[in-house]
């Protein structure tokens, strides 16, 4: 059996929310197990955008799995499914890290650090339009805005704006 299908099925849904962009911010994320185990993430942030928020969602649950695992992600971001399957990341890393404008990719660390995951993981994307009743996008959604109005906000780091 080749080593890839050898390895755990783990679903996970995730989504980003902001208030303002830039603003405060939080992701939410469910990974579910081939058993069916479920566990929930969220984190808010006191200064981010929405796109970093997506992207920090995926690499959430990317880096929460203990082993190299078959990975399905849904997700409601355009901008993460279409940097991935349309090859943008691949060819932003070519034209190192620079855009089909020549300007400076933006999230370029958030996108690094996904790009390392990948590497470890076996990932399909998956697009789910949001706001559009899949009860698992509209949990997400619910963790990511209820983690802005947490208390503990971090700062993101890698945000300049």
């Amino acid at each position: 059996m080749p080593e890839a299908l050898a390895r755990p099925l783990v679903t996970i849904y995730t989504d980003g929310a902001c208030s303002g962009n830039p603003g405060p911010g939080g992701y939410g994320l469910i990974l579910i197990g081939e058993q069916g185990h479920r566990k929930e993430l969220s984190q808010g942030y006191k200064r981010t955008t929405n796109n970093r928020m997506e992207l920090l969602g995926v690499i959430t649950g990317l880096e929460s799995l203990k082993v190299p695992c078959r990975v399905k992600i849904f997700t409601d971001s355009q901008y993460i499914v279409k940097a991935i399957e349309e090859g943008w990341l691949r060819n932003w890393v070519k034209r190192n890290w620079r855009k089909a404008d020549k300007q400076p990719v933006i999230n370029k660390d958030l996108w690094m650090r996904m790009l390392a995951l990948l590497e470890e993981q076996s990932v399909t994307f998956h697009w789910t339009k949001g706001h559009a009743g899949d009860p698992l996008n509209e949990r997400c959604d619910e963790l990511a805005v209820n983690a802005i109005t947490e208390t503990e906000l971090l700062v993101d780091e890698g945000y300049h704006g």
